[in-house]
């Protein structure tokens, strides 16, 4: 596949995610920090966004899991899990947050049960999205292109 083949479905692909609304502005301005000097920003912040969200998420179940839940903690939790994925632009993962957010505060187990699935789904999309963007980033750029940018 040559360069501008692979730019094209970069920019579907990105396209695609916030017109899906897995991104929102958020992510575009991550992308417009990197540069020359920092060519893996993006990639470095969505992993650490990656690492921190797996071990909230283990969090969240073994809080769900404890009798009686500690739904301050639970919320605690969700709240952290709520800013990371608004620093990157992850808008899905944002709103089942602020959702979930709301279960705590009424003490109500089974929609927070609810909400960690739908949580953990949200999450896994953007995850395997972003990874087969930054996969294709580094097609890119391997094959001496650079990457697009959305208008």
């Amino acid at each position: 596949m040559d360069v501008g083949q692979l730019q094209r479905r970069f920019i579907d692909l990105t396209s695609s995610l916030f017109r899906e609304g897995f991104l929102d502005e958020q992510f575009t301005q991550l992308q417009q920090l990197q540069d020359e000097s920092n060519p893996n920003f993006v990639g470095e912040v969505v992993g650490l966004f990656f690492e921190d969200s797996e071990r909230l998420l283990n969090d969240m179940d073994m809080v769900l899991d404890l009798q009686p839940v500690d739904f301050k903690k639970l919320d605690a939790h969700v709240h952290q899990l709520k800013g990371s994925s608004s620093s990157i632009g992850a808008q899905r993962v944002k709103n089942v947050c602020v959702a979930f957010r709301g279960y705590c505060e009424e003490k109500n187990r089974e929609g927070c049960q609810n909400c960690l699935q739908q949580l953990k789904h949200e999450y896994a999309l953007v995850k395997n999205k972003l990874e087969n963007l930054f996969r294709l980033e580094q097609q890119i750029l391997a094959a001496g292109g650079a990457i697009p940018m959305l208008e």
